[in-house]
């Protein structure tokens, strides 16, 4: 293993093609990434949305190919494209003498560039059932060692209360490792969060390790590929673009189990020291751009256990179904690994319309897909349009995600689609649909104003235990009951002071009902609620 990472790393080095150092901006960042969408929407820009988080030097490339078209713009659009240059002008100019960010600390010479600036943040929520906080504080900072090395870390303490989401909360919230409290789920509790990753860049291509979150599929409310929504994890991630209309990703994540493995498990005075069995997760997506603006994405995953890092799972381009069978024996009824198919679709073909949808593939029973009595295979399906300028800088969505029975489910606990207890895939997980419109109206840079509807609702969930054996769950019906339901209308407004600096709030009127709402529901959004929410926000 030693020699081949020598042997890559003098081919990279020898390389005469080398170009760009690759720095992720996180996908909680929402302003860059909601004015890139819309610069694609109003074909000013090319862009692949499947795939997130986008670098630091994408999102200039993208917002230099806007200035050269700001014609194109309307005069909101031009401020906020000045606006963000003032950050991402750095990845490019090399000295000071520009109008940049405010940056607490920020260096640049001819060889290294340097960035450190503070995390901070507190939110407050009230409503009929009581209040809620969240504050958080640290640093992040960023880099680059010539053109082609890059770096970055960010650490923040995050402390709560009344926890809003854990592994069995159906909310797009990010999950956390929660420190141990006591008295009631309400009582305070904390945890911190690292990401950071180094990165070596080349014209057409780069390798990172990181510790961070990403989401695969198009969406504007939550992917149903890849979420990123569980707590950020340690992965290996390879990028080619060798053509215009050729994109490749592939990732080797460390996923965490939780699973506890009690032959390496021991005492050690009055405490226990705890041993998860190991679980890693393999993925790639292809996408193949045969006519401009339109996007088809292909990929596959899978998820592992039980053994070391495998080799056959490193190699990139893997087909990882047909070789889970190679590694588990032909022909034998033993359990193998849990494999995943997934297809993504963009077109933005019609002027200011975002077409797209994504399909998630558990298993597919193509004998049974045309009987009547068997209709429904392990699928999630997503399916939306956004409108963007038909009225001056407004957007309008309408987003339909349904996902059958048993889909991210899996009867080995070692392998199922998660990393630390959260599903990795859509944040309602199985057996469920939702509805999602909203209207967002930018009236001046860096305020945006969103008012949305969106209905949840959710049937029975699957469990491998409750049947005998695991080949034949195709056909079990769509939501035959349902069991919680979520209907929730909301105005958020957010304005970004200056770069990574935001003000926002929040009204919402939600009603939660079904005899699953204390499993799927903190008790802060119990029932019906008008929730009020304030809160800023300082980096990311």
């Amino acid at each position: 293993m030693k020699k081949i990472v020598l042997l890559i790393c003098i081919l990279l080095g020898s390389s005469p093609f080398l170009f760009s150092q690759e720095v992720n901006k996180h996908i909680s960042y929402v302003s860059i990434y909601d004015f890139l969408d819309e610069l694609a929407n109003i074909q000013v820009i090319e862009l692949n949305s499947a795939i997130k988080p986008y670098s630091r030097h994408l999102i200039y490339e993208k917002l230099h190919e806007a200035e050269t078209q700001q014609e194109k713009l309307t005069k909101r659009q031009q401020k906020d494209l000045t606006f963000f240059l003032k950050d991402y002008n750095k990845e490019v100019i090399p000295n000071k003498k520009f109008k940049r960010r405010y940056d607490l600390f920020y260096y640049r010479d001819s060889l290294f560039q340097f960035t450190l600036n503070p995390i901070l943040g507190f939110t407050y929520a009230k409503n009929k059932n009581g209040y809620s906080t969240q504050r958080w504080n640290g640093l992040e900072m960023n880099g680059a060692i010539g053109k082609n090395f890059g770096f970055y870390f960010s650490l923040r303490d995050n402390g709560f209360y009344n926890i809003l989401s854990t592994p069995n909360y159906l909310t797009q919230l990010p999950g956390g490792n929660y420190k141990p409290y006591q008295g009631t789920k309400n009582a305070r509790t904390d945890f911190d969060e690292v990401r950071a990753g180094i990165s070596y860049g080349w014209k057409w291509g780069s390798i990172s390790l990181l510790k961070d979150n990403f989401s695969w599929g198009n969406n504007y409310n939550g992917a149903n590929i890849f979420s990123g929504r569980q707590p950020s994890f340690a992965y290996l991630n390879f990028k080619l673009n060798p053509t215009k209309w050729f994109d490749f990703n592939y990732i080797h994540g460390w996923l965490v189990s939780q699973v506890l493995d009690s032959s390496k498990t021991y005492g050690v005075g009055s405490s226990l020291r705890k041993s998860f069995f190991p679980k890693f997760m393999a993925a790639n997506m292809f996408t193949f751009k045969p006519l401009k603006r339109l996007h088809i994405s292909i990929g596959n995953s899978i998820v592992y256990s039980d053994k070391y890092v495998q080799p056959i799972y490193l190699i990139p381009f893997m087909f990882f179904k047909s070789s889970d069978r190679t590694m588990n024996g032909a022909g034998s009824n033993a359990l193998g690994e849990n494999s995943q198919m997934f297809l993504d679709v963009s077109c933005r073909m019609i002027p200011k319309t975002h077409l797209y949808g994504s399909i998630f593939v558990d298993e597919v029973n193509v004998g049974k897909m045309f009987d009547k009595k068997n209709q429904t295979n392990l699928m999630s399906f997503k399916a939306g349009v956004r409108l963007t300028n038909l009225i001056k800088n407004t957007a309008f969505t309408f987003e339909y995600t349904r996902t059958n029975p048993w889909v991210y489910a899996h009867p080995i606990s070692t392998t199922t689609f998660a990393s630390n207890n959260y599903n990795m895939g859509h944040y309602l997980g199985q057996n469920a649909q939702e509805i999602y419109m909203s209207v967002r109206v930018k009236p001046i840079r860096g305020l945006s104003v969103d008012l949305s509807y969106t209905q949840a609702i959710k049937g029975p969930v699957r469990d491998f235990q409750q049947i005998n054996g695991v080949n034949n769950v195709a056909g079990t019906p769509f939501m035959e009951n349902i069991l919680w339901m979520k209907n929730t209308t909301a105005l958020k407004v957010y304005y970004e002071i200056v770069n990574d600096v935001f003000v926002f709030g929040e009204g919402s009127y939600s009603d939660v009902s079904g005899i699953m709402t204390s499993e799927y529901t903190p008790d802060f959004y119990t029932g019906k609620t008008k929730t009020v929410s304030l809160g800023v926000n300082i980096g990311f």
